[in-house]
């Protein structure tokens, strides 16, 4: 986890206690009052992801992965974003993000490409995987 944060971000803490004054000040202007709340801010400092509370270890990986993968969506860097969120289905499989990843995998190559072939295979996916989730629910008018 440390390797995967330290290669990734540029990790800052602002500990509630410890900086009173920082913790209000980036609290207020981040609309973040409560601990812990994890920021994925995009080199402009604007929050593109945000994990609030604590996260058994693989279902926080998963979640600051699925912050790049959106920060790459943004940024319309389409195959990376593919890549980013197809990389969370297939490593952990098992987290709460992976069906939103499973979604957006989809809808990145036909932002791409506006070819509506790979929002029909996340529907068949959704068919397969996450079928009782929100985001299989999202998917089911693309079939």
């Amino acid at each position: 986890m440390v390797r995967f944060v330290n290669q990734h971000f540029l990790p800052a803490r602002v500990h509630v206690k410890e900086n009173p004054g920082d913790f209000k000040r980036y609290g207020e202007r981040y609309s973040a009052p409560w601990t812990p709340t994890i920021l994925e801010l995009d080199a402009d400092g604007v929050e593109r992801h945000r994990v609030e509370g604590f996260l058994p270890a693989d279902d926080f990986l998963a979640q600051l992965m699925l912050g790049l993968a959106h920060m790459a969506f943004k940024q319309e860097r389409w195959a990376d974003a593919e890549r980013r969120f197809r990389e969370i289905v297939e490593r952990l499989p098992h987290t709460d993000a992976a069906a939103e990843a499973l979604y957006w995998a989809g809808v990145a190559p036909y932002k791409a490409t506006g070819d509506g072939a790979s929002l029909k295979d996340t529907a068949r996916a959704f068919t397969q995987r996450y079928q009782d989730s929100t985001w299989a629910k999202k998917a089911s008018v693309w079939r």
